[in-house]
């Protein structure tokens, strides 16, 4: 059974930067063959993708109001994969969750997509 464990989530001050990250276990394919997603939902708002990295070559994709500002990423070797959030905003306020889904390309992904999800990790930005 699928297992994704979502860590680093907490307060930070608007500017400021956080690193989630999203341990993976139980996959029956090697982790480096899943696609790794972040998604976002904020009271009141429906879920919202934020980032993703495709299985085996590694292309990216960004909601566009993160561009810039958030990087993802994945190591193979721990299983794990990251978000890396910068220049935090009060409206990056949410609860952050991590999904795979093993060989998927991230272009034009949706939450759909994907059958494992971790119970997410809270960002909360302050002014």
């Amino acid at each position: 059974q699928v297992q994704l464990v979502e860590s680093g989530g907490g307060l930070v001050q608007a500017g400021g930067s956080l690193r989630l990250s999203c341990a993976a276990s139980g996959l029956t394919y090697d982790f480096q063959y899943h696609a790794i997603a972040w998604f976002r939902q904020a009271p009141g708002k429906e879920r919202e993708g934020v980032s993703c990295i495709s299985s085996t070559d590694d292309t990216t994709s960004y909601a566009d109001s993160v561009k810039g500002r958030f990087t993802v990423s994945r190591d193979n070797a721990k299983n794990t994969g990251y978000l890396q959030m910068s220049n935090l905003k009060r409206e990056d306020t949410a609860v952050y969750y991590c999904a795979v889904r093993p060989f998927l390309r991230c272009s034009g992904y949706a939450a759909v997509d994907f059958g494992s999800w971790g119970s997410g990790t809270q960002v909360t930005v302050s002014s």
